[in-house]
């Protein structure tokens, strides 16, 4: 949704449910993305190769080894049991660390 034409985004968990979170689905509808043609899926549906950027969501030493050039982990709390505007306020964390995320890597890949 941020990133068009400059990154390409994989997002999976290393325990899926198998479905959207419907709260998902509603958070994303209230600012303007269709998430119901996602999926909840594992790992091992990523490509075998070594990404450029990969950030987890505060796994910490849980989250399996992802081979990548640059990691963090953004410490970001599952909002799955959260009422809609605590709800809504993670996502919206996630956009911003996004953001910034879109923002450095556009600083390291424009010429000077």
């Amino acid at each position: 949704m941020l990133g068009q034409g400059l990154i390409i985004v994989y997002s999976c968990g290393s325990n899926p449910s198998g479905v959207v979170n419907p709260k998902a689905i509603e958070a994303m509808r209230d600012i303007g993305y269709d998430l119901t043609a996602h999926a909840s899926v594992a790992l091992d549906t990523l490509p075998l190769t070594r990404f450029d950027y990969v950030t987890t969501m505060g796994c910490g030493d849980r989250c399996p080894m992802v081979q990548a050039n640059h990691r963090e982990d953004w410490a970001i709390p599952d909002p799955k049991h959260l009422e809609t505007v605590e709800f809504n306020k993670i996502r919206d964390l996630i956009r911003d660390k996004v953001t910034d995320l879109i923002a450095r890597i556009k600083m390291a890949t424009d010429p000077v």
